[in-house]
């Protein structure tokens, strides 16, 4: 059997019993980093595992080796460096790879960051869209940008501490500056910090504080799903014209999203 297993992303103390047994009896833990795994192991007073790493860059060629030693009835617990397996992880690849192959997939639920600073965001939780790392650069990066625009529910995403100035700079030439975000770091951690405020305003704090830890970020969504009915543009035109959005990007989103020529709209924000 395949057991997904979760496990902390920063307090010890939130390793579940069950977490802790199934680790104890499996016969080979797959993990991101043996290094990681291998610390967290010996906090939890257990020892004699095998551990085979499965990431990103191995996962073809580890996740065929990890099938056969299922196929071999061995019982395998995946874990990541932090957090529940499969979620913005390739852990999701090996659990489809173990179903597909008619091999039982069981989960150990744990600790999200994702869960976790929503829970703690101050925004509305009732419906969100997890959206994790973005495309690193290129022409990808821009569509997620731009299809980031269009969600109308609070979005959750995961940033690196050298990346999060260059995120902020974007959401702020999306249109997002007025949009409420919640920046959450070093979540169950002795340093804790969650920050509550603008886009604007977090462009301008970064500026003159060095960002640190890995960041899970809630972004409150631009609200022209509910403002503007499909086929006129108008009030979307007028909402994203306020959010300080180029008449471009206008253009582009307004048409996409309501069926109006594009060089309407973009005369129509140009002129407004």
């Amino acid at each position: 059997m395949l057991y997904l297993v979760g496990t902390p992303i920063g307090n010890i103390d939130d390793m579940s019993p069950r977490a802790c047994e199934v680790l104890s009896s499996a016969d080979v833990i797959a993990c991101e980093d043996t290094r990681v795994t291998g610390i967290l192991l010996s906090q939890l007073g257990i020892t004699g595992k095998r551990l085979i790493a499965y990431h990103e860059h191995n996962k073809a060629a580890s996740g065929n080796g990890i099938l056969d030693l299922l196929k071999q009835g061995l019982n395998v617990a995946q874990v990541s460096d932090a957090g529940m397996p499969a979620i913005s992880d390739p852990g999701a690849d090996l659990a489809s790879l173990a179903a597909a192959n008619g091999i039982e997939v069981s989960v150990i639920p744990g600790p999200s960051a994702v869960t976790a600073a929503l829970s703690i965001s101050g925004l509305d939780t009732r419906y969100f869209h997890f959206e994790g790392f973005l495309p690193s650069e290129g022409s990808k990066r821009r569509e997620r940008l731009k299809a980031l625009t269009l969600i109308g529910e609070t979005i959750v995403l995961y940033e690196a501490p050298h990346r999060l100035k260059k995120l902020l700079d974007e959401l702020l030439d999306a249109g997002f500056g007025s949009s409420k975000i919640s920046l959450c770091r070093e979540l169950t951690k002795k340093y804790e910090e969650v920050l509550r405020m603008t886009v604007s305003e977090a462009v301008s704090y970064y500026a003159s504080n060095e960002p640190r830890g890995e960041f899970c970020i809630c972004l409150e969504p631009l609200e022209q799903k509910t403002m503007a009915p499909a086929g006129d543009g108008t009030a979307l035109i007028a909402l994203l014209k306020e959010k300080g959005m180029s008449s471009k990007d206008i253009a582009a989103i307004v048409s996409e999203y309501t069926g109006m020529n594009k060089k309407e709209a973009y005369k129509i924000a140009s002129e407004s």
